[in-house]
């Protein structure tokens, strides 16, 4: 039996060696945390920070050089179409050139041509107008009758608000290019007072305005010497608002009329609806906070919800905006975070039987925090969230806590 033992315990201690090396030396699970592959609602957006802006802005300007008397208006008063909102004593008319005479003419014919192409800008918006609305009369019966998609319906009836919009604009466009000939003329008729400068020329020339609206700026108060041209007030219209956000041109082409807007603001007590009315055409250079240069393209954002909800914003006001660039309601849904690149492809670990497992996957779309799968992953799934070099495939995993980033 002494001889049994004997034998037996060096075994025994060898065997507890060879374990305590096994165990040594044998990989420990990485601790890692993990997020569930969802199913449902998914939305890609752009967020910008933009500006309120009125939508029409005029600037009156001197129609003469001479003296202006003060300007009593203020910021937020209100203004009459045609109303005189300064008054200009003319100075001594100069002796004229054969080329300054001419000048002025020309100055007078550019002004009609300018209302000319106001009057067809009019007729143009007025026709696109009754054109749009007769679609919408004829698309709402389809509608009913289910023979277009409701999104199409919608789109018409963005197309019968954004062209009563253009027609406004071309009315007051034609307002102001009225006031630019009478500008011109007035500027003409200070040098052709046929003998009479002393009197009828220098009496005071009522400067007036050219649509109804409120006062925005006064940029011109006191009373002094101003040249022709010279601005004195800006008036606009502060309850016609618009929002303008400049976004990177690559973000710019994703982006198209009508996309849904969500617009938040200091003050605002919920989110605001809006929907793009116009990317402009044309891109500009910008110099980023970092020095960078960047290609910017202004988006021009129009209000979709009631004005009570949205009279506290002024002229200028700064705003967030999210464009809703993709929306489905049947999504399968990756947290960003989990993805990494695998040569020209997006890769995620998938946790099965405590080992993470890489798997090449398509994504589509890609928001904020979450990403959209078009294949590679199921519902239900446990994907590894921020992954560290310590993680290989086939490796051995320990799920730490579940995460909230889904």
């Amino acid at each position: 039996m002494n001889n049994l033992n004997i034998r037996i315990i060096p075994t025994v201690a060898v065997l507890a060696v060879v374990a305590a090396f096994v165990w040594a030396f044998t990989p420990k699970p990485v601790e890692v945390q993990v997020a569930e592959v969802t199913h449902g609602a998914f939305q890609q957006i752009i967020e910008e920070d933009g500006k309120t802006r009125v939508r029409e802005r005029y600037n009156v300007s001197a129609p003469l050089s001479g003296k202006l008397k003060r300007i009593s208006l203020k910021a937020g008063d209100m203004i009459q179409l045609g109303q005189v909102v300064a008054l200009i004593v003319p100075g001594a008319p100069a002796l004229l050139d054969a080329r300054s005479e001419r000048e002025l003419g020309e100055r007078v014919g550019t002004a009609e041509a300018q209302i000319a192409r106001a009057n067809a800008e009019v007729e143009r918006a007025q026709a696109s107008l009754e054109k749009s609305r007769s679609d919408l009369n004829r698309f709402k019966k389809l509608a009913a009758d289910r023979f277009i998609s409701q999104a199409q319906f919608e789109q018409t009836e963005l197309e019968v608000k954004i062209n009563s919009r253009a027609l406004e604009a071309a009315k007051y466009a034609r307002h102001a290019a009225e006031h630019e000939l009478a500008v011109a003329r007035a500027a003409r008729q200070q040098f052709n007072c046929d003998g009479d400068c002393n009197t009828s020329a220098r009496r005071d020339w009522p400067v007036r305005s050219p649509v109804a609206g409120r006062v925005l700026k006064v940029v011109q108060e006191n009373e002094g010497i101003v040249a022709v041209g010279q601005p004195l007030l800006e008036i606009g219209d502060p309850a016609d608002l618009e929002v303008v956000v400049d976004v990177l041109s690559t973000d710019a082409v994703q982006i198209h009329p009508g996309a849904e807007v969500q617009i938040k603001g200091s003050g605002l007590s919920s989110t605001l609806q809006g929907k793009v009315r116009l990317v402009e055409p044309s891109a500009y250079t910008k110099i980023s906070a970092l020095g960078v240069e960047e290609q910017r393209v202004n988006i021009i954002i129009d209000f979709s919800s009631p004005p009570e909800q949205w009279n506290s914003l002024g002229d200028g006001f700064k705003v967030d905006t999210k464009i809703i660039i993709f929306n489905t309601d049947k999504a399968v849904k990756v947290p960003v975070s989990a993805l990494f690149r695998k040569g020209n492809q997006w890769a995620v670990f998938v946790v099965s039987d405590n080992a993470a497992k890489e798997r090449a996957i398509s994504v589509s779309h890609r928001s904020g925090l979450q990403a959209m799968v078009e294949n590679g992953l199921q519902p239900g799934e446990k994907v590894i969230i921020y992954p560290g070099d310590k993680v290989k495939h086939q490796g051995r995993v320990k799920i730490q806590s579940p995460s909230s980033d889904s």
